[in-house]
Formats: structure tokens, C-alpha cells, sequence
């Protein structure tokens, strides 16, 4: 892949403000695409996560790796303003070639290792809209002018594949449900758009350095392997651009339609693309987790990364 094999090419990710979505953003750019990066975090405003990260910094990075970032705020519960998003989008480059489904939100609201009746409801119920309602309402909206032409990528970005999740029981019902429905929703889009030459998929990351996860362990990038004191386990982390380089090869596959309707992660699809993670190395989470981790082995990454 070259900084100009998206060269000409629009994307949509949807939630890009930090985290996944931000380097999926970030990395389509290093391919040479024009992304529109969308959120609810801006300089001027702070969503209810309260978090420093924003649209417009995603944007910038996104310009600053290759391609053309441009932010804009929304709310993707609220219809009219998906509505005018995609219409701006077409008003402005008349296609979209690759939708990225990252919209998330939930961290805060979700409540681990207690059943449905200790938990408080309405959290639970915000974190559902936020976690598929939102992927719902972006795809009636931008899905018609991604079928325009043949080729179109959509990407639904969630937690653990199928395979995973429909054997483990994910420590909240709320999570679970929201992480199911988000892999079935690229079956679905698989169904619906394969007629239209475009392809879906699910892709997870596995355990992910987002801006969050390195600030609850009390490191950075730079010296993440020191939280490995803390857990073993997270010598098995992954930056963000990992995923985000496994959607770019997607984006860049002529042959992508043989992943339609599929649920990959980042560690499966790096194998196939031969990409890797920003140190070099492959890591390979889910199945890491299935032969180690829930046997309760001791941590060790060997063969994995």
C-alpha cells in the first residue's frame, strides 16, 4: 500500500475523534484519501464524555499523514444532522467510497460484572443508542451514496469477533448486547449491498492503547510495556493505528469482497496484508485470549505478536 492508493478516494468515519476512529481516519489519510472525520468532541465543545480529544485534531491529522482531513460535528442520534452530513459530503465530492462505522461512546456508562437487575437502566439503555442506533442511522443515510458506484467499502467497528462473542459472555448485558448487534449489523449490510458490488465487514481491534486505556494504566505510548507490571497480559496491547492500517489494506483491496459479511480483527487481517502494528510487530489478541488468557495461563506472547 502507497500514500496513493486511496488517492481520489472519500471516506466517512463515523466517531473519529479519538481512539480507534481517530487512526482509522489517520491512516485511510496515509493512503492518500480524503476523510471526513465526525464526532461530537470539538474545540468548542466537549461531549459527555469530557474528554480533550477533538474532531478538528483528527482532521489535522489526517492532513498531516497524506490525505485531506475535514471535521465535522455530529451528533449521529440525531437524523437531520447525519442527513446533512451526507448531503455535504455529496455536495462536495459527489461520491463515498468507504464508511467506517466507529460511533461508540459507552466507556462511562457501562457497568461491569453485575446482572441487569443491579444495573442502573437508563445508562444502559443511552449506551444501546449510542452503540448500534447511530450505526443505523448513518448507513439509511450514507449507504445510497456509497452504492452509487460499485466498490464500496462499510466497516463496523466493535469488540471481539463473532466467533468470540458468541461463546463468551462479554461481563455486562448492555456491552454484549451492544458488541453482538454491532458484528451482525455487517452481516446484515452484507446482504443488503452485495447487489450493489459493495462489500461489509466487522472488524475488531484487540486490546487497545486508546488515549483512555493508557491514562487508566498511567503510561503513554512511548512507555506503555511499563503498565505490564501491572498486568502481564497487556504485553498483548495494540496501538490504534493497527486497525486503522487493517481498514486501510481493506480500502485498498480490489479483492475485499471476498471479507463480506465476515467478523476479522486486526491480528487476522495483518496476517493476510502483511502490515504491521507500529513496532513491528503482528499481534494476534482474540486468539491470544482463547488459548491464554481465559485458561488462565500465564502471560506469555510468544507465537502471538
Amino acid at each position: 500500500m502507497t500514500k496513493d492508493s486511496l488517492r481520489g478516494k472519500v471516506a466517512l468515519v463515523a466517531g473519529a475523534t479519538r481512539g480507534a476512529g481517530r487512526q482509522i481516519a489517520v491512516q485511510l489519510g496515509a493512503a492518500g484519501a480524503t476523510v471526513y472525520a465526525t464526532g461530537r468532541s470539538t474545540r468548542g465543545h466537549r461531549s459527555e464524555m469530557g474528554r480533550p480529544e477533538t474532531i478538528e485534531e483528527t482532521a489535522d491529522l489526517v492532513t498531516a499523514a497524506g490525505g485531506t482531513g475535514i471535521a465535522v460535528p455530529v451528533d449521529h442520534l440525531v437524523p437531520e444532522q447525519v442527513d446533512g452530513l451526507v448531503r455535504r459530503v455529496d455536495d462536495e465530492q459527489g461520491r463515498l467510497d468507504v464508511l467506517v462505522n466507529d460511533v461508540w461512546g459507552g466507556d462511562l456508562l457501562t457497568t461491569w460484572h453485575k446482572p441487569v437487575w443491579e444495573q442502573p437502566l437508563e445508562p444502559g439503555l443511552r449506551l444501546l443508542r449510542l452503540a448500534i442506533d447511530t450505526h443505523i442511522i448513518t448507513s439509511h443515510f450514507a449507504m445510497p451514496l456509497l452504492i452509487r458506484r460499485p466498490g464500496g467499502l462499510v466497516v463496523e467497528v466493535g469488540d471481539g469477533t463473532t466467533a468470540y462473542n458468541e461463546k463468551n459472555y462479554r461481563s455486562s448485558v448492555f456491552y454484549d448486547l451492544a458488541k453482538w448487534s454491532v458484528n451482525r449489523l455487517a452481516f446484515a449490510w452484507s446482504s443488503e449491498l452485495a447487489a450493489h458490488g459493495a462489500t461489509a465487514v466487522a472488524v475488531t481491534p484487540g486490546w487497545l492503547r486508546s488515549e483512555m486505556m493508557l491514562e487508566q494504566f498511567g503510561v503513554t505510548e512511548e512507555n506503555w510495556r511499563d503498565a505490564t507490571s501491572a498486568d502481564p497480559h497487556f504485553a498483548m496491547s495494540e496501538s490504534p493505528a493497527y486497525v486503522g492500517r487493517a481498514i486501510a489494506a481493506l480500502a485498498v483491496d480490489p479483492d475485499r469482497a471476498r471479507w463480506n459479511g465476515r467478523s476479522v480483527s486486526s491480528g487476522e487481517l495483518a496476517q493476510t496484508y502483511s502490515f504491521t502494528d507500529i513496532d513491528g510487530s503482528r499481534p494476534d489478541l482474540w486468539r491470544y485470549w482463547v488459548e491464554v488468557y481465559d485458561p488462565g495461563k500465564p502471560a506469555d506472547v510468544t507465537g502471538y505478536r
